[in-house]
């Protein structure tokens, strides 16, 4: 099985792949494909040159992967799992902390360590990149350059840790979900080890109400409410058409399979201008899943 993850060799997408596969795959006949951005993961999948992608979907810190969101609206792809895996970013560099003046990471990276940055090096260039592995790996050509990556990173690539642990929030967690194409999902869900019989299964879907009126948004989280389904989470993301338009993400407690979330999907896509069901499939029952 062709694995595609964001980022190279020692980032959290690798980490995240390897926790979801020893958990959830047959055998260990699967190889990694390590890609620069999160489009080119989608990419893979699509060119049909990796059965399965792992890519970041949200942050306990700075919320949700904005580009993620767009792909799994625009893309044929299905949800088929998640995990989450614990962030402990580490600043990296070959110099040493007094002579660093460029800071490098995935934006967010420098996101999460936000006040660390502006507390700790304020006169420092912060440079984003496309994974924090890339930007590890771009430190080691300039002793002035720092990176901000995971403790594993700095001995991929034979840097020191300058500072341990500097996000912003002592917890940090990012959800990473499991994907595939939407014509292989019945197929990889059959290849996959059997799910524990007592897990709770989450649904996520997509909806777009088409039109703007009153009580249109409430219209749908009522029909969720009235047949007692939990909702984990629910985000908006514009359209892309006009200014004040959205699509909403969600994410349920349940199994497409069951009859009650059937019947409330069924009801709520009568009444909206698109729903796109991303998949249904083992949830987490803990943040600190990777722990």
């Amino acid at each position: 099985m062709r694995i595609g993850v964001l980022g190279l060799k020692g980032s959290y997408s690798e980490k995240a792949a390897k926790q979801w596969i020893a958990r959830n795959v047959c055998g260990d006949d699967n190889s990694l494909e390590h890609c620069s951005d999160i489009q080119d993961v989608f990419s893979l999948l699509e060119n049909k040159k990796c059965e399965i992608g792992v890519v970041p979907l949200e942050n306990s810190i700075e919320g949700s992967v904005g580009i993620t969101l767009d792909l799994l609206l625009e893309k044929d792809v299905n949800i088929i799992g998640e995990t989450i895996v614990t962030i402990e970013h580490c600043l990296l560099s070959r110099g040493k902390k007094e002579d660093i003046r460029v800071i490098l990471s995935h934006p967010q990276g420098l996101g999460q360590c936000r006040n660390f940055l502006k507390k700790t090096f304020p006169l420092a260039e912060l440079r984003t990149t496309g994974s924090t592995s890339h930007a590890a790996k771009l430190a080691t050509e300039f002793e002035e350059m720092a990176a901000i990556a995971s403790p594993e990173t700095a001995d991929v690539y034979n840097l020191d840790i300058l500072m341990p642990n500097i996000q912003d929030r002592k917890h940090n967690h990012t959800r990473f979900v499991v994907i595939t194409r939407s014509e292989t999902t019945e197929n990889m869900i059959k290849s996959l080890k059997q799910a524990d019989p007592y897990s709770t299964y989450k649904t996520s879907i997509i909806v777009y109400l088409d039109r703007d009126r009153p009580g249109a948004l409430y219209s749908i989280l009522g029909e969720f409410a009235r047949n007692n389904i939990n909702l984990t989470r629910i985000e908006s993301r514009p359209s892309k058409k006009v200014l004040g338009d959205y699509v909403f993400y969600i994410d349920l407690e349940g199994n497409i399979s069951d009859d009650i979330i059937k019947d409330a999907i069924y009801n709520i896509e009568s009444s909206v201008g698109m729903l796109k069901m991303l998949g249904s499939y083992p949830g987490l029952n803990s943040c600190c899943e990777s722990n």
